[in-house]
């Protein structure tokens, strides 16, 4: 069993503002509780999503819908409302505490922009 993150009274106060609830357009979501643990257990972690333990299902699924969730600002929602609790401030994720991965330091990115032809004849005709 995954110990819970959120308690009743938090996931009372935010289970309306996510999305597949009863009434809602679609299909329904019975699992937005143990979804909504696994992107708190990741936040709070900050382990890579293929080590998402498999109590919280299909690691990739999990991600898919998280994506999703993002671009629609469902997690704007929920953490301007569980900020307001001071008791749950230690599970947002700030700035100033994150690492960047080791391979992302120093690397060199894409191509090189390459000069225009035009600006290369232009120079050649000045320096001439």
């Amino acid at each position: 069993m995954v110990r819970r993150i959120l308690s009743d009274s938090q996931w009372a106060r935010v289970a309306l503002l996510l999305p597949g609830k009863n009434g809602d357009p679609g299909r329904s979501a019975r699992d937005n509780r143990e979804f909504l643990e696994a992107v708190l257990w990741m936040a709070r972690t900050g382990a890579p999503w293929r080590d998402l333990p498999s109590e919280f299902g299909l690691w990739n699924s999990v991600f898919q819908r998280f994506r999703r969730w993002a671009h629609k600002g469902v997690f704007e929602r929920v953490f301007k409302e569980l900020s307001a609790a001071a008791d749950f401030e230690y599970v947002l994720v700030d700035g100033s505490i994150v690492r960047l991965h080791q391979h992302g330091a120093g690397a060199q990115g894409g191509p090189a922009a390459k000069p225009s032809v035009a600006r290369g004849v232009a120079q050649a005709r000045r320096s001439a």
